[in-house]
């Protein structure tokens, strides 16, 4: 009979030799397929220090074959290893690990001459990036199916107890809808049927070998890799298992408090099977320091100074030092203040603007985000309004067209919050700073826009179960909130102790830094007449409620500065203000608040008294 399967072959790092392989039909006693290394293929001659601990299977195989010498030091290839007999391996990776002496992926790295992963030629199985699952027992199979079955068998395994037996490998998602409801028809309900239908599916269709598997037992994460395809058992009472071969990780596992805040958010979901992919990096480098990571990709051809997904995923969000430019560029008075925001936001993830019209809030608030994010593509702007809700924020049900037939159908969708949540956890964006900038923040109902979502703002390594999609959401380590609120408005008594818990609030008031001196320093800056500044302080000195002094950023336009601009904005920004702020008391809002008369003021002050050059720019 001809052999099914072609030879492959598996190339040693930065341009080695060719070792050859070849797979066999026949599995090993966990059922995945045995590979044989063929006699005369090169290995490298050391392994990654991590190589023991991640693959002791693999690790014990290689120090016996260069033991009995069936690897040994060769004049073929000077200063590397070569097979000398043929070897057979429980799976394609064990036969990649002895070459490479790191953990390989065998399913993609051994290939045919001309280019196509080993993957190719199973069936069922899709040759792109491998993933990451979480498996769990079955409450009905009895305490610590890991350790009792899983661990000892080689395998993981999935209760499909009803499922019809003709299921195959590769079966569609729409297919197993079927099967499930007419299987399951009076023993689930309706959303235990959807979950089955999902994780049904992942087990028999999307996992394939390669992809990494982790269990939790005893409070401890451990982590293998798929090895074969998927088998059904079958019980002495009718019930169905699918299991499918793994070789598990050496070591005791990983405490789950140990484990980096979104991968320990993962691993909370209580449901079977759980997709991890989107934190394959992180279970990467469970265990090895980052030295030995750099050190596994250099050994799997990666050239030098490329920093692995292991090692970018888990490094820690930093802001930025403010800087004098900085400082410079928002004109306010000490660069401490600025280290005390960053502080702020590096403790609280939440931080609050508040203060009269004109303090520069969203100016800051947009400057100090792009600048602690490292641009613009890392700032995202929502502006609430009173009838801003959850639906409108975070996710719910809108009207969409089909784009196929032109339909108009109520589908779920998400909002600005989930999206931007969502750019901010993927791969190589995790150490990233990501602001979401809310301007009005106090202007809608916040309990009812944030929902559950309130309870994420001051529990950042948990997750909850979403209203709309049922889905576990967290939000990312590196998404952080800065709101705005006007206090003319008086809605600032209306925000509750739950928000004010889980915010820092900063004031920009015109009686304080870095709002009090922030026009005259502009000015200086920009080289003109100081009078702007001075009457600004003479107009806010005349009124007695601080919620209503006028901030700079009125005077702080090109338009003020041209021929009558002054006058203008007086006219039409300022005084209509305060008239808001006086309506009903029937006072001359221009005798006491126009221009004539606080000129007048100023000029009938003593010298000694006027506002010198610099005055109000120091720290208080």
């Amino acid at each position: 009979m001809p052999d099914p399967y072609p030879e492959f072959q598996l190339r040693l790092p930065h341009g080695g030799p060719l070792a050859r392989g070849r797979l066999l039909s026949e599995k090993g006693t966990n059922g995945s397929q045995k590979m044989v290394v063929l006699a005369g293929s090169p290995a490298r001659p050391e392994v990654v220090p991590s190589f023991p601990v991640r693959m002791p299977s693999s690790y014990r195989l290689r120090e016996k074959l260069i033991a009995d010498g069936a690897i040994r030091e060769t004049a073929t290839w000077p200063g590397r290893l070569e097979v000398v007999q043929d070897v057979e391996c429980n799976s394609p990776s064990a036969a990649g690990d002895i070459l490479m002496g790191r953990s390989c992926n065998g399913w993609m790295e051994w290939k045919t001459a001309d280019g196509r992963p080993l993957a190719d030629f199973l069936d069922q199985v899709w040759a792109g990036p491998s993933r990451a699952w979480l498996a769990r027992g079955p409450h009905t199979a009895g305490p610590d199916l890991f350790r009792r079955t899983w661990l000892p068998e080689g395998t993981v395994s999935l209760a499909a107890v009803r499922l019809r037996p003709d299921v195959s490998q590769g079966v569609s998602k729409e297919q197993l809808r079927t099967f499930v409801e007419e299987d399951y028809e009076s023993t689930a309900s309706y959303n235990e049927k959807v979950q089955l239908v999902e994780e049904l599916h992942a087990f028999l269709s999307r996992m394939r070998p390669g992809d990494t598997v982790c269990a939790v037992s005893d409070g401890r994460l451990w982590g293998g890799e798929i090895t074969g395809n998927v088998e059904q058992r079958v019980a002495e009472d009718g019930s169905r298992t699918l299991w499918r071969p793994v070789q598990w990780s050496g070591g005791e596992g990983i405490p789950l408090e140990k484990l980096p805040g979104e991968l320990r958010q993962k691993v909370s979901a209580r449901h079977e099977l759980v997709d991890l992919t989107t934190v394959k990096a992180l279970i990467d480098g469970l265990g090895v320091s980052d030295k030995e990571l750099v050190e596994e990709a250099w050994a799997g051809g990666a050239g030098a100074g490329v920093e692995p997904l292991a090692v970018v995923a888990r490094r820690e969000v930093e802001l930025p030092e403010p800087t004098e430019e900085l400082r410079k560029k928002l004109h306010v008075h000490t660069r401490e203040w600025l280290q005390d925001v960053r502080q702020l936001l590096d403790d609280e993830k939440q931080l609050i603007f508040y203060g009269p019209p004109g303090t520069g809030k969203t100016f800051l608030a947009l400057e100090l985000a792009e600048f602690f994010g490292g641009g613009r593509e890392q700032v995202e702007l929502v502006q609430f309004h009173p009838s801003y809700s959850y639906e409108d924020f975070f996710e719910g049900f809108r009207p969409r067209e089909d784009p196929g037939t032109h339909e108009v159908a109520f589908r779920l969708t998400a909002g600005p919050l989930r999206e931007f949540a969502e750019l901010a956890r993927r791969e190589g964006n995790r150490h990233i700073p990501h602001f979401l900038v809310i301007d009005e923040i106090n202007r809608a109902n916040l309990a009812k826009v944030f929902g559950e979502l309130y309870f994420l703002l001051e529990y950042r390594d948990r997750s909850v179960r979403l209203t709309y999609s049922d889905e576990d959401f967290f939000l990312p380590r590196n998404l952080f909130i800065i709101g705005t609120m006007n206090t003319a408005d008086r809605s600032i008594a209306l925000v509750d102790a739950a928000m004010r818990r889980r915010f820092a609030f900063v004031e920009l008031s015109p009686r304080t830094q870095p709002t009090r001196g922030m026009l005259r320093t502009w000015l200086e800056t920009e080289e003109k007449d100081p009078e702007p500044a001075d009457l600004l302080d003479a107009l806010n000195a005349r009124i007695d409620d601080p919620d209503f002094q006028v901030g700079p950023s009125y005077l702080m336009k090109p338009g003020v500065f041209r021929d009558g601009g002054l006058e203008r904005t007086w006219r039409t920004k300022i005084l209509p203000l305060l008239e808001e702020h006086h309506y009903g008391e029937g006072m001359d809002i221009e005798g006491l608040y126009g221009l004539p008369e606080l000129r007048r003021v100023l000029a009938s002050r003593p010298a000694s008294l006027s506002p010198q050059p610099g005055e109000g720019t120091g720290s208080e």
